[in-house]
C-alpha cells in the first residue's frame, strides 16, 4: 500500500510539473489600435468580430480589447466571452457581444499614444488563463509604437503557441518616403513574436479574412 500511495503522489507531481493540458477549442483576443487617425480604419475589424461571432464554437472564447496610451490593463477589454454549450445561451451572448462592440466603434476616441507591447502582453495573459488548443492575437493596428514618457516595455515577449496576425497594416505618410520604415514595423514585430515562440503573418487583403475563421 505504502509503494502504490508513493507512486500516485509521483504521479500527482509529474502532471502538475507539466502544467494543465490545453482544452479543447480556440480562443481570440483581438487588438484595436485607437491612436490617431486609425480609428477611422476600424470598420473591417468590426466586420469580422460578426464573422467570429457567428463561426466559433460552445466553449471556444472571444475578446476584443483597445490599444492606446497604457494598454497593459483589464480596463481595456472591451468584451469577452467563452460560449455556453448551450445554444439559446450562446446565441444570446453573441448579441450582447455585438451590441457592446458596436457601442464602442460609435464612441471610440482617439488615444493620443500607442502601447502595442502592453496589448500584447494582456492579451497572452488572457488567453494563457483560457489554455485552449489554439490561440489567436488579431491586430488592427499600422504597428506604430509611440510610449508615453516612463513606460518601459523593452522587455521579452512569451508568445508560446500563440498564432499572431496583424491585420490592415496601413502605410503611414512617412513610408511613402522611405518604404524602409514600413518594412522595419513588420520585421520588428516579427522577430519579436517569433523569439517569443509565437507565429506570425500578415494580412492586408480584407477580401481574404475568411481564412481567419475556424475550420
Amino acid at each position: 500500500m505504502r509503494c502504490l500511495a508513493v507512486l500516485s503522489l509521483a504521479c500527482a507531481l509529474a502532471l502538475s510539473a507539466c502544467g494543465e493540458a490545453p482544452r479543447p477549442g480556440r480562443a481570440v483576443y483581438m487588438l484595436l489600435d485607437t491612436s490617431g487617425t486609425y480609428t477611422q480604419e476600424l470598420k473591417p475589424a468590426q466586420q469580422l468580430i460578426r464573422a467570429l461571432l457567428a463561426s466559433l464554437n460552445p466553449g471556444d472564447s472571444l475578446a476584443v480589447a483597445r490599444i492606446d496610451t497604457g494598454s497593459f490593463s483589464e480596463k481595456d477589454i472591451v468584451a469577452r466571452v467563452t460560449f455556453d454549450d448551450r445554444p439559446s445561451v450562446a446565441n444570446q451572448q453573441k448579441r450582447q457581444f455585438k451590441d457592446t462592440v458596436d457601442r464602442f466603434m460609435k464612441e471610440v476616441r482617439p488615444s493620443p499614444y500607442t502601447d502595442i507591447t502592453g496589448g500584447l502582453l494582456q492579451a497572452v495573459e488572457y488567453l494563457n488563463e483560457k489554455n485552449p488548443g489554439r490561440k489567436t492575437v488579431l491586430i488592427f493596428s499600422d504597428l506604430k509604437e509611440d510610449l508615453r514618457k516612463g513606460y518601459v516595455r523593452n522587455l521579452p515577449l512569451s508568445m508560446d503557441r500563440v498564432e499572431v496576425v496583424a491585420l490592415n497594416v496601413t502605410k503611414l505618410r512617412s513610408d511613402n518616403l522611405d518604404p524602409r520604415e514600413y518594412l522595419g514595423r513588420l520585421d520588428h514585430w516579427q522577430g519579436r513574436v517569433e523569439s517569443g515562440g509565437g507565429s506570425w503573418r500578415v494580412i492586408n487583403d480584407l477580401d481574404n479574412l475568411g481564412r481567419l475563421l475556424p475550420n
